[in-house]
């Protein structure tokens, strides 16, 4: 699938995690934006449209922008008031389960993950004993190799049940 980006980019994190792992891709060119596309050349936090509006939307950006959401859950919404609606690009990518599960591919304990009913974090606490699994501190050394990082995240995308929307 094609995906067509505008040059002006908002990249959304829900958490450090993700946060961390996009500005890890980033650091190594392994997007299709650089970081010289984002607002302000940074990831941003702010998860709620209205915040997102009152920001960045009211600067006047004079070309389309594309809001590219990294969060791990289906439900979570992002409305837009109708004055920005024709002026972004909504892209949600979901990391669900949680991002956890590209240390426990890395890891080869993908089998022993699904045999046991537990959320990925807690496995990686409990099974892998990564009590900080969460933190940047951690992914940046944990996947320093950015190949390792690049082996899990295909790893699961040949493995996921991704939905198609």
């Amino acid at each position: 699938m094609k995906i067509k980006l505008s040059n002006i980019i908002a990249c959304i994190c829900e958490g450090a995690a993700e946060q961390t792992i996009i500005e890890m891709l980033l650091d190594n060119d392994l997007l299709i934006f650089k970081r010289e596309n984002l607002i302000d050349e940074k990831i941003i936090r702010i998860r709620k449209a209205e915040n997102f509006e009152k920001i960045y939307l009211r600067k006047g950006f004079d070309e389309k922008i594309t809001i590219l959401r990294v969060i791990d859950s289906r439900r979570e919404r992002f409305k837009l008031s109708k004055a920005y609606e024709y002026k972004v690009d909504v892209i949600t990518v979901i990391t669900a389960p949680e991002i956890e599960m590209l240390v426990i591919l890395s890891e080869g304990k993908y089998d022993a993950f699904k045999k046991g009913n537990t959320k990925p974090s807690i496995f990686c606490k409990e099974a892998l004993g990564f009590s900080d699994v969460k933190s940047p501190i951690f992914l940046k050394k944990y996947f320093r190799d950015v190949k390792s990082l690049i082996k899990a995240i295909e790893e699961y995308h040949r493995m996921a049940k991704i939905h198609k929307e």
